[in-house]
C-alpha cells in the first residue's frame, strides 16, 4: 500500500507510451487516434499482455492501482464530452431537427428488433446469456448492445476529421446522443426487471429528462452570467474556471446517481455553455491535458476487462459473425436509410450510416456493466468486443471512401489537428 502512488505513475507512464504509439500506428494506416487507444487498451488487458506476461501484468495493474485507473476514467471521458458539448452547434442542431430525430429513431427501432429476433436464439447457445435472464430481458440487451453509438469516439472521430460545427457532424453528434440516452435508459429498464426493481428506471429516464430540461433552460440562462464574467475579463479567471469544474462535477454526479453516465452530465453541461470567450478559453486550457493524459485510462481500464481467448470456439465465431451482421445492418444500413428518407443526399446520408455504424468504449461501458450484474456470460462479452473493434475500425475508412475525399477535394474540411 505504501507504494501505491509510486506504482500508479509506472501504470499511467506504460498506459501513455502504449496510446501514443499505437495510436501513431493507426494513423499510419488512416486511422483516427482514438482506435489506436482503444486498440492499445486490449493489448495491455489480458487479451495479450496479460496472456503472455501474466505476472508483469499483475503487477504493473495491481488491484489498488485499477481502482484508481476507474475514477480516472470516468473523469475523462466525462471531462472530454463536457468538451464536445461546448463546440457542439445548436443552431445546426435545430436546423437538422427532423433528420436528426429520423436518424435517431432508425437507430434505436431496427436494432431492437434485430436484438428481439437474435435473442431465441442467441439465449440457448450456452456461454451467452444468463441463466437468470429471461428472454425479453435478453432481447433488450442485446438491442442496446446494437443501438450504443460510441458517442465519445464519434466525436473524436468528428474532431479529427474537422468536422465539428459542421451540418454532417452535428447531425451524427445529435443523433448519436440521442441513440445513447435512449440505450442508458433501456439498459436501466433491462437492470430494474433482472433485479426486481422498477425504481431504476424510472429514476433514470424521468430523472435524466428533468436534467436535460432544466439545464437547457433554467441552467443556460443562470450560466450566461459566468459568460459575462469572463467577456469582462477577457479569459477564464482561476476562480471561473473552479465554478465551472464544480458545476461539472456536480453535473456527472448528478446523471450517473440516477443510472444514467457521467458522459452525458459533462455532454449537457458543455451544450448548457454560454459561447463565447468562456467556452473557447475552456476548451484551450482543460483540452490538452484531457485529451493526453486523462482519456487514454478510460480507453485502457476497459480493455483491462476484455478477455479474447473464448473466441477460439468455433460456435463463438458463428454467433460472432451473425451479432457483427446484425450491429451493420441495425445502426449503418438503417441510419443511412433514414437520412435519405429525411432529404439528406446520398453521400451525406452514407457518412452519417459510416460513423453512427462505430461502437467502440460505449459498448464496452454497456457489456461490462452487463457482464457485472450478471446478465451476460464471458462469451458474448468477446463477441460484442468484436462487434466494438470491427465496427469502429471500419467506420474511418468507410468514412473517408464515401465522403472525407470527395468533400476534401473541394476544401470543406480542415486538416486534422496537430495535437490530437
Amino acid at each position: 500500500m505504501q507504494h501505491l502512488p509510486a506504482q500508479f505513475f509506472l501504470q499511467m507512464a506504460a498506459i501513455l507510451v502504449a496510446c501514443r504509439v499505437v495510436g501513431w500506428l493507426a494513423k499510419k494506416i488512416g486511422q483516427p487516434q482514438v482506435v489506436g487507444e482503444m486498440i492499445a487498451g486490449v493489448l495491455l488487458g489480458p487479451s495479450l499482455f496479460g496472456y503472455l506476461y501474466p505476472e508483469a501484468s499483475a503487477k504493473l495493474f495491481t488491484q489498488e492501482t485499477r481502482g484508481i485507473l476507474f475514477i480516472g476514467s470516468q473523469l475523462g471521458v466525462g471531462l472530454y464530452m463536457f468538451l464536445v458539448g461546448m463546440e457542439f452547434s445548436t443552431d445546426l442542431f435545430r436546423k437538422r431537427a427532423k433528420s436528426a430525430a429520423s436518424v435517431s429513431i432508425a437507430g434505436m427501432v431496427v436494432p431492437f428488433l434485430l436484438g428481439a429476433a437474435l435473442a431465441p436464439w442467441l439465449i440457448t447457445v450456452p456461454g451467452l446469456f444468463s441463466e437468470a435472464a429471461s428472454l425479453h430481458e435478453a432481447g433488450l440487451f442485446l438491442g442496446a448492445a446494437i443501438a450504443i453509438t460510441a458517442f465519445p469516439m464519434l466525436a473524436r472521430i468528428i474532431y479529427e476529421r474537422g468536422l465539428s460545427g459542421t451540418t454532417l457532424g452535428t447531425l451524427a453528434l445529435a443523433a448519436g446522443a440521442i441513440d445513447d440516452a435512449a440505450a442508458w435508459c433501456v439498459l436501466a429498464i433491462v437492470l430494474a426487471s433482472f433485479n426486481g426493481d422498477p425504481r431504476l428506471a424510472v429514476v433514470a429516464i424521468v430523472g435524466g429528462t428533468l436534467f436535460a430540461l432544466f439545464m437547457l433552460t433554467l441552467g443556460r440562462m443562470g450560466f450566461a452570467k459566468l459568460g459575462v464574467h469572463a467577456e469582462r475579463e477577457g479569459r477564464v479567471s482561476p476562480t471561473l474556471m473552479a465554478v465551472v469544474l464544480t458545476l461539472f462535477c456536480l453535473s456527472a454526479w448528478f446523471t450517473d446517481i440516477i443510472g444514467i453516465h457521467t458522459v452525458f452530465g459533462g455532454f449537457i453541461l458543455g451544450v448548457a455553455m454560454p459561447r463565447g470567450v468562456l467556452t473557447k478559453d475552456l476548451i484551450k486550457k482543460l483540452e490538452p491535458f484531457t485529451v493526453i493524459f486523462l482519456l487514454p485510462m478510460f480507453f485502457i481500464f476497459s480493455g483491462l476487462n476484455t478477455q479474447l481467448k473464448v473466441m477460439m470456439e468455433p460456435s463463438m465465431i458463428f454467433v460472432a459473425v451473425a451479432v457483427l451482421i446484425a450491429s451493420m445492418v441495425g445502426k449503418g444500413v438503417a441510419c443511412w436509410a433514414a437520412a435519405r428518407l429525411s432529404g439528406e443526399d446520398n453521400r451525406t446520408s452514407m457518412a452519417v450510416g459510416a460513423l453512427m455504424n462505430a461502437r467502440g468504449l460505449m459498448e464496452l461501458i454497456i457489456i461490462n456493466i452487463g457482464l457485472q450484474k450478471g446478465i451476460i456470460e464471458g462469451g458474448l462479452f468477446a463477441v460484442l468486443v468484436i462487434m466494438a473493434i470491427g465496427t469502429t475500425l471500419m467506420a474511418s475508412p468507410v468514412f473517408e471512401a464515401v465522403y472525407g475525399r470527395h468533400v476534401r477535394k473541394q476544401g470543406a474540411l480542415e486538416p486534422e489537428s496537430p495535437g490530437t
